[in-house]
């Protein structure tokens, strides 16, 4: 019998990368821009695959009938599987370098992106770990797993995802779409496998807080495997020196930043930072690379006493689209690097400021290229399946996913606000929103805290009172809440104009909020609804608009571009002109 090869499926829609993608090119690049090291290797690449029975063993020394391109979700064509699978195997070997030294002196770390929804992993034969929730990563030591003298080694991971059938956070993923603003869901492994060594002493994460009174940047180096170990970490520009701190592993340290260079969107300025840990004859026994942005978001009141969104001190109106992260070959999994950053790249070509992350959460590149790019992002947390409220550990659950997201994304310089509730879609009830906003700014209080996006929609439970902003959405709109005493007021969602464009639509049909019969057409009414936003915002003081949305997708045929990317939509000059003009005018300019 001849061996199993793994071969891409056809997409309904091509992207301009899904040709780019093969077993050597599976988003090769290194995925945690945040915290480097040289050495590491990527387990992206072909696996071995096939369902697994509920209750089913581990296939340990088993070969599986199955191949994928992992980290595609298997509903997707670029996995080679395209089919909904609930419960499935992955398998693979790797090698692990003999001048890694794992076991004298180093160890053997294996990080997963993500895996929707729970998983297990096994090393040789023995289980290291198990994962519940399906858009957070998870770091693994096997040393110890690591059978001795052996130099290839058998990974083995099962995945459960029951997508909308239970009340886990799925966003906009349904197992059967219904051809309306849900899509076609993504299980299993869907963001970068690797490994790394380690020294047996070294860092794990690196918290950064940008403080701008003080001139410093505020962080802290957690450090595994010792407690008595000092860091040293500098910030560099270019390469000068701007500033330098030593001081105990495990506790908040402040850097120094004179006169800061500030990040913006107009500026998207980053320093590079070089981080150490020292033992106790000041040996350097770890290193990592990061970086940061010195930027503040905040509140202040505009001439007419109104609460309003600040960056670095200034008022700056956030325009920004609704962005939902998906694609016609990958689904969850953009098809290339250049793709992901693609999207990005087009909010900066249509004037946008910032971008609304819609109840997903990317791989964390996507967040370096907002760093980069310079783009607000105001990132949601995944919801419930509308209509399916948690009760009892499933709230438990949403609630240690959301604050896992918060601790594991608070470091990121383009990230401005959270947003716990998206239109009260799995909101039990306005005491616990409350209490979560509550708690979302306790554990990062330099960011917003947006309670309840679209909290006038039906499955709200209404206005809690709680967190920094006033969310109203509107079709076509826009929104026109008005700020209270303590609280900025935003459009959260308006828009929606639509436009077919033959032979790049998913389905045969599609729908918008509103057609359109041409370009000119949809362009006119896009400028006509942001002169709309314009006047609401003068009126009403608003801080923020948030236009649907950046692409189409599947059923939904109203972004500016077409689902797989090739056909803009509308006038893009038209476009940037009454956006630039809404950033100016809304920021008080």
């Amino acid at each position: 019998m001849a061996e199993p090869t793994w071969k891409p499926k056809t997409p309904p829609l091509h992207t301009p990368w899904t040709a780019d993608v093969g077993p050597d090119s599976a988003l090769p690049e290194y995925p945690r821009p945040q915290l480097t090291r040289p050495r590491w290797t990527n387990l992206n690449g072909v696996w071995q695959f096939a369902p697994a029975a509920e209750g089913e063993p581990p296939p340990i020394g088993r070969d599986l009938a199955e191949r994928v391109l992992v980290p595609y979700p298997v509903e997707s064509a670029l996995s080679g599987v395209m089919r909904s699978v609930e419960r499935m195997w992955y398998r693979r070997s790797f090698d692990v370098p003999a001048d890694w030294r794992i076991g004298a002196g180093h160890r053997l770390i294996l990080h997963f992106g993500a895996i929707d929804y729970d998983a297990k992993v096994w090393v040789d034969g023995d289980q290291v770990a198990t994962h519940r929730g399906g858009y957070a990563g998870f770091d693994v030591d096997v040393t110890d797993a690591l059978t001795p003298g052996s130099d290839r080694h058998e990974l083995v991971v099962w995945a459960e995802d029951l997508t909308d059938a239970t009340w886990q956070p799925v966003g906009k993923q349904r197992r059967e779409p219904d051809r309306g603003i849900f899509y076609q869901g993504s299980s299993g492994i869907w963001q970068t496998v690797w490994m790394e060594p380690v020294p047996d002493v070294h860092v794990t994460g690196i918290d950064l807080t940008p403080d701008l009174d003080a001139e410093t940047l505020r962080l802290t180096v957690r450090v595994a495997g010792a407690t008595t170990h000092r860091v040293e970490a500098v910030a560099l520009d270019g390469e000068h020196v701007a500033g330098s701190v030593t001081g105990r592993a495990d506790q908040e340290l402040a850097l120094p930043v004179p006169a800061p260079q500030l990040w913006s969107p107009d500026s998207p300025f980053l320093y590079q930072l070089r981080v150490q840990v020292l033992d106790g004859q000041g040996d350097v026994v770890d290193e990592v690379g990061s970086y940061f942005g010195m930027r503040e978001i905040g509140i202040v009141r505009d001439t007419a006493g109104r609460p309003r969104i600040a960056l670095n001190g200034e008022i700056l109106f956030n325009l920004a689209t609704l962005d939902q992260g998906f694609w016609p070959d990958g689904l969850h999994t953009a098809p290339t690097d250049e793709a992901l950053r693609f999207d990005l790249e087009q909010h900066k070509v249509l004037g946008f400021n910032a971008v609304r992350k819609h109840i997903k959460v990317e791989p964390d590149r996507w967040f370096y290229w907002a760093d980069r790019l310079g783009l607000l992002v105001w990132q949601d947390m995944p919801s419930s399946k509308t209509g399916q409220i948690p009760a009892g550990p499933g709230r438990e659950q949403f609630e240690a996913e959301l604050y896992e997201l918060v601790r594991s994304h608070r470091s990121w310089t383009s990230i401005v606000a959270w947003v716990p509730f998206n239109e009260g879609w799995g909101e039990w009830d306005r005491e616990a929103t409350s209490r979560i906003a509550r708690e979302v700014k306790a554990l990062d209080p330099s960011r917003l805290v947006d309670a309840h996006s679209g909290l006038n929609l039906a499955d709200s439970h209404g206005d809690s009172g709680a967190g920094d902003v006033i969310d109203l959405h509107q079709y076509v709109g826009p929104a026109t809440p008005t700020p209270d005493d303590r609280r900025v007021a935003i459009d959260g969602e308006h828009g929606g104009f639509g436009l077919k464009v033959k032979g790049h639509m998913w389905f045969g049909r599609g729908h918008a909020y509103e057609m359109t019969r041409s370009v000119d057409k949809l362009t006119r009414r896009y400028v006509e609804n942001q002169r709309d936003l314009l006047a609401a915002a003068d009126r009403c003081g608003l801080s923020a608009g948030i236009y649907t949305q950046l692409t189409d997708v599947e059923h939904e045929i109203n972004g500016f571009l077409t689902y797989d990317r090739r056909v803009p939509k509308m006038d893009f000059d038209q476009v940037r002109a009454v956006n630039e003009q809404v950033i100016a005018v809304g920021s008080g300019h």
